[in-house]
């Protein structure tokens, strides 16, 4: 079965997933859903000191909105911050260091954040793609705890100041790749088969798909959604999978056509017309599963998640 998902995804992948793909999907864009000013509305954005984060956090400066930049390298995050002021002219950007994979240090900023700031649209944009098994000082697998514990308690945390805002939004940057894991609730830390990064990430992206569905249903005054950006030249990209990236440099999205579907889910009206919980590919909802690949959750396991995030996230509280 995965060597048919794989097939199949990638097939899909040189479709709809490259330069080209953007380029066809955009020709049914709407160009005035993106042309919105949106002075004092507030947007939190994780890992928005490069790539896809960045190239958003830029677009929503330039809007006006007040822009929350949670990074983990403190002279990175300035760097950004600077260039975005410049080029925005919006002097409404707040820096914040955190280090997303220390369930403690995000707890510690989401009590903080709650106690001075507004927010309306939190977009889950930071993640992490180690190729070998490692641990952090908590002694969780750090993709993991980045990728899945992390998103978790910073979403929990943050929506009861999101509830209380008018046009609550929440985006999760998930990947296509999750298209080939069924999500796994019995080794969520990647303890018990070889450690294979790339599927690690990808099941914490599953993860997240699943999460996005489950919170749509219990929150629904905040319209939840997860997203693929597509295959994107990014730092990222090109430090985790130099492989790819050196075999499809040419054919790889840039940074600005990454970010337009988190942009356009961020910022337009359109967006919320579609239901709370699913996910976007080019501004369009797509399926979060490939045709018969049996990679559907059952309501046990999705409970199951739930039940590990939030025993794991309240030990760390």
């Amino acid at each position: 079965m995965s060597l048919y998902r794989n097939v199949v995804w990638f097939a899909k992948g040189l479709r709809e997933y490259t330069k080209s793909g953007y380029e066809s999907a955009s020709q049914d864009f709407i160009a005035d859903d993106l042309e919105v000013q949106v002075p004092g509305r507030a947007f939190l954005i994780t890992g928005g000191n490069s790539g896809i984060g960045k190239a958003t956090a830029l677009e929503i400066a330039k809007r006006g909105g007040t822009v929350h930049l949670v990074c983990r390298n403190q002279e990175r995050a300035e760097g950004a911050k600077g260039e975005i002021f410049r080029e925005s002219g919006n002097q409404n950007i707040f820096l914040h260091i955190v280090d997303l994979s220390d369930p403690k240090a995000i707890w510690k900023f989401v009590e903080k954040f709650k106690q001075e700031h507004k927010l309306n649209v939190l977009i889950n944009n930071a993640g992490c793609m180690i190729n070998k098994r490692e641990l952090t000082e908590d002694g969780l697998e750090k993709n993991f705890a980045t990728n899945t514990l992390g998103v978790y308690i910073l979403t929990t945390g943050l929506i009861p100041v999101l509830e209380g805002e008018q046009d609550p939004r929440v985006i999760t940057v998930s990947s296509g790749g999750m298209l080939v894991q069924k999500l796994d609730t019995d080794d969520l830390q990647s303890e018990r088969a070889a450690f294979d990064g790339t599927m690690v990430y990808a099941q914490n992206k599953r993860q997240q798909v699943v999460l996005t569905e489950l919170w749509a249903s219990a929150h629904q005054a905040i319209h939840f959604s997860c997203m693929h950006p597509g295959w994107v030249d990014t730092p990222a990209v090109r430090l985790s999978m130099p492989g790819f990236h050196a075999r499809m440099k040419t054919r790889l999205r840039s940074e600005a056509q990454g970010a337009d579907t988190v942009l356009w889910l961020a910022l337009s009206p359109a967006a919320t017309t579609h239901p709370s919980g699913q996910f976007f590919q080019d501004r369009r909802p797509v399926s979060k599963h490939l045709p018969l690949a049996w990679t559907s959750s059952s309501p046990a396991e999705k409970e199951k998640l739930t039940e590990v995030l939030e025993e794991l996230a309240q030990r760390f509280k």
